[in-house]
């Protein structure tokens, strides 16, 4: 435990920011679940709808640091590539 009073107002400080930071992260996984799911069913209306929303999330996330630019542009990248990719027919 920190003893100092600096040492104890930084812990508060990492406590607020992780709780920010896996909000944030949260608010990423679940909007590309949600796309990527919808690709994987085939509703590629739905998923062209919710797709802005989703760059928009990660691009947010890169910028405030909850990951990195690369990795961002790699999940856009393949979920681009996953929504042009042809759908199967059943």
């Amino acid at each position: 435990m920190p003893t100092t009073k600096t040492a104890k107002k930084e812990l508060r400080k990492t406590k607020r920011q992780t709780e920010v930071n896996r909000r944030n992260r949260t608010r990423l996984r679940s909007a590309i679940k949600k796309l990527r799911a919808l690709i994987a069913a085939g509703e590629s209306e739905k998923a062209r709808a919710l797709w802005p929303e989703v760059m928009s999330v990660i691009d947010t996330s890169a910028k405030k640091g909850v990951i990195h630019h690369r990795t961002a542009a790699r999940q856009k990248s393949r979920l681009s590539a996953a929504l042009a990719r042809p759908t199967k027919a059943a």
